[in-house]
């Protein structure tokens, strides 16, 4: 006597949306420019040999990129060397910023979640997904958490077989 089974997807059938924070993530390359390159003896800052060196920065490498401005050396730099800089490559970077390539994802995610439209979330159940083989910022799950807990039911994190209660409206 042979039985059917019915095979059912439970985790569909709860209505529970899924997320993905690395589907917020900016694609595109990530470039570093270390400002000791630009300096004298890659110690002082001489304001006719920087601008000559920004001058001779070729911004096509910079096209749609998004770039980190850090100085990997121990030496002042005036601020208006930032902006001396950031005006040569921010009409063809697609995001410029000061810090390391960990404060540039930071900056990118933040952006990303303070732009996205989380409304197709509301009322519903949203189980953000835990595993992932991108590198997401800390900081990024602080901010999501702001963003869904007025609006959603309720939120978990890990998987759908596994995961953890945050909040429960």
């Amino acid at each position: 006597m042979s039985e059917e089974f019915e095979i059912r997807n439970k985790v569909a059938e709860s209505g529970l949306i899924n997320f993905d924070l690395t589907t917020l993530l900016p694609k595109g390359e990530r470039k570093g420019i270390d400002l000791k390159d630009f300096l004298f003896q890659e110690l002082i800052l001489k304001e006719k040999d920087f601008r000559e060196k920004v001058d001779a920065i070729d911004t096509e490498k910079y096209k749609d990129t998004y770039v980190y401005i850090y100085n990997s050396v121990d030496t002042i730099i005036p601020l208006w060397a930032y902006f001396v800089l950031t005006a040569k490559i921010t009409d063809v970077a697609k995001k410029v910023v000061f810090g390391n390539r960990e404060d540039l994802e930071v900056i990118l995610m933040h952006n990303a979640i303070q732009t996205h439209d989380f409304e197709e979330m509301r009322g519903k159940r949203v189980l953000v997904k835990g595993c992932s083989d991108k590198e997401i910022p800390e900081n990024a799950y602080i901010e999501l958490v702001e963003q869904l807990k007025p609006i959603v039911k309720s939120l978990m994190f890990g998987e759908a077989c596994s995961n953890v209660p945050i909040i429960k409206n």
